[in-house]
């Protein structure tokens, strides 16, 4: 197995696009796992309840700072691309060049494996 770090997105302006994003990267740690790798996903991890708050930018600078850190011990960076590329995935990707780290696009949609699940609307009558 090589070790690579996951970049796909996480900060959202909605609860639900969080929801989406945070369903999403699981899919892409799964996509990573059944391709043979052992994927790193910072943003999973140090956003669990009571480890950093990623409404707080001092916080959410060392979730960043400690995955980045980790990443140096990483073969590769595995950029999903499917919900756009975020600030902090540019952050990522910029690291890993720096590192001289290889750098994989991916995409769950041309894989057959991504469909955002319908949204639904259930407002009371008046």
């Amino acid at each position: 197995m090589r070790k690579v770090i996951v970049e796909s997105p996480y900060k959202a302006k909605t609860f639900l696009g969080r929801w989406l994003n945070v369903r999403y990267a699981r899919k892409c740690v799964r996509h990573s796992l059944l391709l043979g790798e052992a994927p790193y996903a910072s943003h999973l991890l140090y956003t669990q309840p009571g480890i950093l708050n990623d409404n707080d930018a001092r916080e959410r600078a060392w979730g960043i700072e400690a995955g980045l850190l980790w990443g140096k011990s990483a073969e590769a960076t595995v950029v999903y691309v499917d919900r756009g590329v975020s600030r902090g995935m540019e952050y990522g990707i910029e690291a890993a060049k720096a590192a001289g780290r290889a750098i994989e696009y991916r995409s769950l949609k041309r894989a057959g494996l991504f469909t955002d699940p319908p949204i639904l609307y259930v407002t009371k009558p008046l």
